[in-house]
């Protein structure tokens, strides 16, 4: 009879472990349902095979992306080259099968192996770097999307170019004329694969570390090898979604896949998987894609303005981070138990005691260690920027030759070195607490256009300099409120930093768009003007701030209490909270100033340029991420210097001087700064770390 019992205990428990696992698949599928029946309630008609066969195709590619992404989270990484890989296979699709006089099949087949091959590729290169070199998975997928895009430029500049007819049909026409379309057969095959490789060893294995990467070492799981075979299997689909966009738009853009990233993180999260490893599933995924898919059809069937898709895109992105995992690891519940006191209150801090080293009782002021002596690391973090930055002036000099001008090139290497040097601060306080900001991009350009749309009427007339001011401070406060919400998710919810930002970031899109209906702003206020491009002496008004501005950034990260309290949670937040530090307020004022940055930035570019213009903050995404770790920064946390961000800073804009000598194009540019920001990342990694 206990035999009985027992048994039927252990199956209940094996039958709630397995429901427990399907979870978010089963949210998933839920919220696709819902969905679903709101657009068949939302359409004047109703739904149809041709509204199935163009939804699946609409999805196809996303799923796909989604899929890959899902294999990198599952194992606790992140992987931001997903565009990137995309754009580079419909490229080379189109530019090396042009002309082809290949059937459907053979065409189909070369097809394949070049999108599967370059997908691979890129994820094994990416998880050789993460699993065996120890290097941060952010920094190297970042990185690898700024090479890889620019190859992708080198190969095609402009849209162009076609794909086979029977191609297309192959991958998005019909299986079974108005019965069967091809998409669902695709996504059944993807479906299989996974099935397939989450009943191996790898699979196993892949859960095993994303839950508990130590005790999957303890029990001999090779993480290394799982991060490279992870990163490779993302490739792979990744590599297939680049080949389903081809067959469906039927021709080349080097730009198709650099608006998918918002949506894959989205189509992750809403595939019931949860950023940070060991739980979910690519089943989920596909839904999550359908999903998001059948989500801009509503808007658009409503008759919402395009403006709003990034919007939308975004919030859904929160939303599904927030809302969709309502179990005991569900954000939401446990931010509702960290306000309602029920998270388990944390004593209050013993007072510090003071030990007196016998040592110091006997130290004679010469046996004192000196200033290098006492500051030798933070030396070894700054000392490399300043010297690399003496080597592309030298490099510079050589290449201008006898037109170089050492006086002019110096004031405007620290003129645009300041413009970074502003951005840099921000980011260097998001990055020594472990985050990092990838809204940066559209606070830059949404603040940019709110400080100079309103300075000129309907007719373009502007309006004199003093009335002209009050849109700064309204820029400076939309940039703080920005930080602020970005550290709100952060921490009050517990998201991923990338995801937050990259959600916030698409939300700033469209906000960018509607603030000026996508026209280029104009009448940029006067003492924005001035104070970038106006003279005192032989110096314009920027580079006399800033030593002002140098000092305080110093101030601030390296000698106040809340520089301190920075650098301890980068080093160990829960030991930063057990010492009393107020770890929530110190990570949001960490993105708020971020936030305040990046509106400043926006400030100084819209004067420089005198009008701003959609997506001008793009380019700085890279730079505010490059001139952290050029200047020796730790881009896991707790490790720099304000000294080391300003060489960094510095050094960044002497490499762009010295490559635009070089008459080399932007895309070999962007291949250069990624494989910079790379190099950089793995002569200053932590080795203690590793």
């Amino acid at each position: 009879m206990s035999e009985a019992i027992a048994e039927r205990q252990a199956n209940g428990l094996f039958r709630r472990m397995r429901l427990e696992r399907s979870r978010g698949t089963l949210v998933a599928l839920a919220v696709f349902i819902v969905t679903l029946v709101l657009m068949e309630l939302s359409s004047p008609k109703p739904l149809s095979y041709f509204d199935i066969s163009t939804v699946t195709s609409s999805a196809g590619a996303l799923a796909l992306a989604g899929m890959g992404e899902t294999i990198v989270v599952i194992g606790g990484g992140l992987d931001l080259s997903v565009g990137a890989v995309i754009s580079l296979v419909n490229v080379l699709i189109v530019t090396q099968m042009a002309g082809s006089k290949l059937s459907a099949v053979p065409y189909t087949l070369e097809a394949t192996a070049i999108a599967i091959g370059v997908g691979a590729l890129i994820g094994a290169i990416n998880g050789f770097l993460i699993g065996y070199i120890r290097l941060q998975s952010i920094v190297v997928t970042l990185s690898t999307m700024f090479m890889v895009q620019g190859l992708v430029l080198l190969i095609m500049k402009n849209p162009g170019g076609e794909v086979g007819n029977d191609f297309t049909m192959m991958m998005v026409g019909d299986i079974i004329p108005n019965a069967l379309p091809a998409p669902i057969i695709v996504l059944l095959l993807a479906v299989l694969l996974w099935l397939y490789l989450k009943r191996t060893r790898f699979g196993v294995a892949l859960y095993a570390i994303g839950s508990d990467p130590h005790s999957a070492a303890a029990n001999r799981v090779d993480g290394r090898l799982t991060t490279l075979l992870s990163y490779t299997a993302a490739g792979v689909f990744f590599g297939w979604a680049g080949l389903f966009l081809t067959a469906n738009i039927g021709a080349g853009d080097p730009l198709i896949g650099t608006p998918m990233l918002l949506k894959v993180f989205a189509v992750v999260v809403l595939g019931g998987t949860m950023i940070g490893g060991g739980r979910g599933g690519c089943v989920g995924a596909i839904f999550g894609a359908l999903t998001l898919t059948l989500i801009v059809n509503i808007v658009l069937v409503l008759g919402i303005r395009d403006y709003y898709a990034p919007i939308v895109e975004g919030v859904v992105l929160v939303l599904a981070a927030l809302g969709f995992s309502f179990g005991r690891d569900s954000p939401v519940l446990a931010a509702i138990r960290r306000l309602g006191g029920k998270r388990g209150a944390m004593p209050p801090p013993a007072p510090p005691i003071i030990l007196r080293s016998p040592l110091a009782t006997t130290l004679t002021r010469t046996e004192y260690p000196n200033w290098f002596a006492r500051n030798a690391s933070t030396i070894r973090l700054v000392l490399p920027s300043y010297a690399l930055l003496i080597v592309a002036m030298a490099i510079t000099a050589a290449i201008y030759g006898g037109d170089f001008r050492f006086g002019d090139y110096l004031r405007t290497l620290v003129t645009f070195g300041s413009f970074l040097a502003i951005l840099g601060l921000g980011q260097g306080a998001v990055v020594l607490v472990g985050g990092l900001d990838l809204s940066v991009i559209w606070a830059i350009t949404l603040t940019a256009i709110i400080a100079t749309t309103p300075s000129c009427g309907g007719q373009g007339a502007c309006y004199a300099s003093q009335a002209a001011l009050w849109p700064i401070p309204k820029a400076l406060l939309a940039g703080a409120i920005i930080g602020l919400v970005n550290g709100s998710l952060v921490v009050g919810f517990r998201l991923s930093p990338v995801v937050a930002t990259l959600a916030v970031g698409g939300a700033l899109e469209g906000m960018a768009l509607l603030y000026n209906l996508g026209a280029q702003g104009g009448g940029v206020p006067t003492v924005l003007k001035s104070f970038v491009t106006e003279r005192i002496g032989p110096l314009p008004l920027i580079i006399w701030f800033l030593p002002v501005f140098v000092l305080f950034a110093t101030l601030l990260l390296n000698r106040s209490g809340f520089g301190r309290r920075l650098y301890a949670i980068g080093n160990s937040e829960w030991v930063a909270k057990l010492s009393g530090v107020r770890t929530g307020r110190v990570i949001i004022g960490a993105y708020v100033l971020s936030g305040v940055c990046s509106a400043v930035m926006g400030l100084l570019l819209a004067g420089f340029t005198e009008q701003t213009f959609f997506d001008m903050g793009r380019p700085y995404l890279l730079a505010s991420i490059a001139v952290v770790v050029l200047g020796g920064t730790s881009i896991s946390g707790g490790r720099g210097h304000y000294i080391g961000i300003l060489g960094g800073a510095l050094l960044f804009t002497a490499l762009g001087s010295m490559l635009a000598g070089t008459s080399l194009p932007e895309a070999v540019r962007s291949i250069v700064y990624g494989a910079i920001i790379l190099g950089a990342v793995l002569l200053l990694r932590d080795r203690r770390a590793t």
